[in-house]
């Protein structure tokens, strides 16, 4: 990921060989500029990239009074205590807040932060995992909600404990008694910070960890993995998932094979997203309280909008919490 300056009015006039004030006029659609004039400006400013609506709200002075918020899949439910914690932060302030996910307009050539910066956002919040070719613009402020394999550099970053979540959902089966646990993970930077605290706190113990799964988190790959690890490792009592929805797709899978939740596999989840307080569910999980990372991304953007200075970049981490419910039980002696 790289961090890209946006193109100024400066740019503009020094590469049409012009004054800021004559690249204003045009932007304007001032009459009293000439058509040769006219044509150089509108030359520069298309190869240059330059948007003339960002500079227009610039140029006057003035704010849309809205927040862009980057995500990578609408249907993950994570981003739902997330976004209503960024709403809660904004409203006292008046601004609103605008979506764009990466996976919806995968198939349009055009980043997210393009089209949040065309409609003149005044900050972004990056919720979203992100990619090498990610050109973020550094004449907005950006802060990062949530733990990414990728994030660009110099930039605030509020997001879960989650090292310290996958050590209280590993650390409550092993209070349990369960010494046979398996953790099905996924991609990503939350996944792998997961991942890398299960497998530590699991060999702290002196148990051989047993990880599978690193790409798909959806309920579908939850069931796919838990079927096959109650295929190849049958003596499995413990499975923690990387989220909620891998977790209702393992339980599906070990109800499937014959056995039970919690009696014979216990399963804890991740996310405590809204289906797993669900009688129906009832899943233990860890809660990483997404509605204050949320918040806190969005108090820590309102702050660096319009601020003359720009602070150095802090990183804060928000504890999660064990919440025990009934998928997981001691194991059967």
């Amino acid at each position: 990921m790289t961090n890209r300056r946006l193109p100024t009015i400066i740019d503009v006039a020094a590469r049409a060989g012009v004054s800021k004030s004559l690249v204003s006029m045009v932007m304007r659609d001032d009459p009293g500029v000439s058509g040769p004039r006219r044509a150089a400006v509108l030359a520069a400013a298309a190869d240059l990239g330059y948007r003339p609506n960002r500079a227009a709200a610039i140029l006057a002075g003035t704010r849309t009074r809205t927040i862009g918020v980057v995500i990578d899949d609408f249907r993950n439910p994570w981003y739902v205590p997330m976004l209503d914690g960024i709403r809660s932060a904004l409203e006292p302030h008046g601004l609103r807040l605008t979506l764009a996910d990466t996976t919806a307009n995968a198939h349009l050539a055009s980043s997210p932060f393009d089209d949040l910066v065309s409609l003149r956002v005044d900050g972004v919040v990056l919720a979203a995992e992100s990619s090498d070719d990610l050109e973020v613009p550094v004449d907005i402020p950006v802060v990062v909600a949530g733990v990414r394999a990728l994030a660009p550099h110099g930039v605030d970053v509020v997001a879960s404990d989650e090292a310290a979540g996958a050590r209280a959902a590993t650390e409550h089966l092993l209070a349990l008694g369960h010494r046979s646990v398996a953790h099905l993970s996924g991609t990503g930077g939350s996944a792998a910070a997961r991942r890398d605290a299960t497998v530590s706190t699991l060999v702290a113990a002196g148990i051989a960890p047993v990880v599978v799964g690193t790409g798909d988190t959806s309920e579908q790959a939850g069931y796919a993995l838990t079927t096959a690890l109650l295929r190849d490792r049958p003596g499995v009592t413990g499975v923690f998932a990387a989220n909620d929805v891998m977790a209702m797709g393992a339980i599906a899978a070990v109800r499937a094979s014959g056995l039970r939740v919690p009696e014979d596999v216990s399963v804890i989840g991740h996310d405590e997203t809204p289906l797993a307080g669900s009688p129906l569910v009832d899943l233990t999980t860890i809660d990483p309280h997404n509605d204050e990372v949320g918040r806190l991304a969005a108090l820590r953007l309102v702050s660096l909008i319009g601020a003359t200075e720009r602070p150095a970049p802090d990183v804060t981490l928000v504890s999660p919490t064990l919440v025990v419910r009934g998928t997981t039980a001691p194991p059967r002696s």
